[in-house]
């Protein structure tokens, strides 16, 4: 959808890295790694960014260090965009991990609830084919540049740990969250 609006799936990419990571800075090679697109066009994009004056540059060490601007005249307007259109984005991904298996529980937490402190940013309770759940995760990464940090538990393994009291299950228990899926009812116990 934004690659139509904004005429670049590069452009929108580093748009979405810079905005939703506005207090970091990148260099070009990093860019290209983390949103896993070309040199030359990730500086043509950067190059169009500056002149916009919603990206600054820095040179440092021999590096030009790039962040977003959030003294643009639209940085907010373009921030609620991006965030509009990951939680688009994020419910198409959520059916792709539905997909995937027999799933009994999923939450988000962490980096979907802003919740710096949180410990992981998915929790599922089900059966799952892992190779296909991280080939998942690795094209969330590279949409959004954020590597999500994951707990999968069988349904045997959710139960043994509520009934020994185990410290890391209720701690994600009782972290802020958002649960998509709840066929175990485990919020009541």
């Amino acid at each position: 959808m934004l690659e139509q609006l904004f005429g670049s799936r590069t452009r929108v990419k580093l748009l979405r890295l810079f905005l939703v990571h506005s207090d970091r800075e990148w260099y070009v090679r990093q860019l290209t790694r983390t949103i896993s697109q070309q040199i030359n066009s990730v500086r043509r994009e950067l190059n169009h960014l500056e002149r916009l004056g919603l990206v600054s540059a820095q040179l440092r060490q021999q590096k030009k260090y790039y962040h977003v601007n959030t003294h643009f005249s639209l940085y907010q307007e373009l921030k609620a965009l991006m965030i509009k259109s990951r939680l688009t984005q994020e419910k198409t991904f959520i059916h792709q991990i539905a997909a995937l298996g027999r799933i009994q529980y999923l939450t988000l937490m962490g980096y979907f609830v802003d919740d710096n402190q949180s410990m992981i940013d998915l929790f599922i309770i089900g059966t799952v084919a892992k190779k296909p759940l991280e080939s998942l995760l690795e094209e969330f990464r590279r949409q959004f540049g954020k590597e999500l940090r994951y707990t999968l538990m069988s349904p045997s393994e959710y139960s043994y740990r509520r009934d020994v009291t185990d410290k890391f299950l209720y701690t994600i228990l009782n972290s802020p969250q958002v649960v998509v899926i709840d066929r175990l009812a485990v919020n009541r116990t």
